[in-house]
């Protein structure tokens, strides 16, 4: 049986998702993997696919979901009361894509976001584990990063060889997780999605 689950999203990342140009995203697997060598308790330095066999192996799956499961995206909004409508009818409006100023009052954070406000729905496809920096182009391209470099919403610089789609997800990531989040090349879950009509 599928579950559902809430997901925060950037508002370029909700405009991405708007426009169809994201269908992954990346958090960070908590707590760090580790592993003991040498009687010492070190970062996870093995495969991918041995630390997915052993997040399988002890029931440590995605905190996220996995295939089949659904994620309802939480966002900035707020409700209004439009005119002519009688009241205690209101509508629901998004600060991303949804230019109104009439609504009445301040947006809501999107963690105060109820399951019924929220107006798009993930359905997850596949659920892997990488380090941030293994990320490939295409990869970023699906992240949300392959257009212009104002489409994730923060400054970008690139460094002498990145590729332009890299250097938008290690801006967007830093902007989102902090300075030197991407050096620290964390073990992420990587889920991959559809958005449902």
């Amino acid at each position: 049986m599928s579950k559902e689950r809430p997901i925060l999203f950037s508002g370029a990342m909700v405009r991405a998702l708007l426009a169809g140009t994201k269908t992954q995203t990346r958090r960070v697997l908590k707590p760090a993997p580790q592993m003991v060598t040498h009687n010492t308790i070190t970062t996870w330095d093995g495969t991918p696919a041995a630390l997915q066999h052993q997040l399988d192996r002890m029931g440590k799956g995605c905190t996220y979901g996995q295939p089949g499961d659904k994620l309802w995206v939480r966002e900035a909004w707020a409700e209004t009361r439009p005119l002519g409508i009688p009241w205690p009818a209101t509508m629901t409006v998004y600060r991303e894509g949804d230019n109104r100023t009439d609504y009445g009052g301040p947006w809501k954070p999107s963690i105060h976001m109820k399951r019924s406000a929220s107006r798009i729905t993930l359905e997850i496809t596949s659920v892997r584990v990488e380090r941030l920096q293994d990320i490939s182009d295409a990869d970023c391209v699906a992240e949300g990063c392959g257009a212009l470099a104002s489409a994730i919403g923060c400054p970008m610089t690139s460094a002498p060889g990145e590729t332009i789609p890299r250097a938008m997800y290690r801006a967007l990531w830093e902007s989102i997780n902090g300075p030197g989040s991407w050096d620290a090349n964390p073990w992420v879950w990587v889920v991959e999605f559809r958005r449902l009509p």
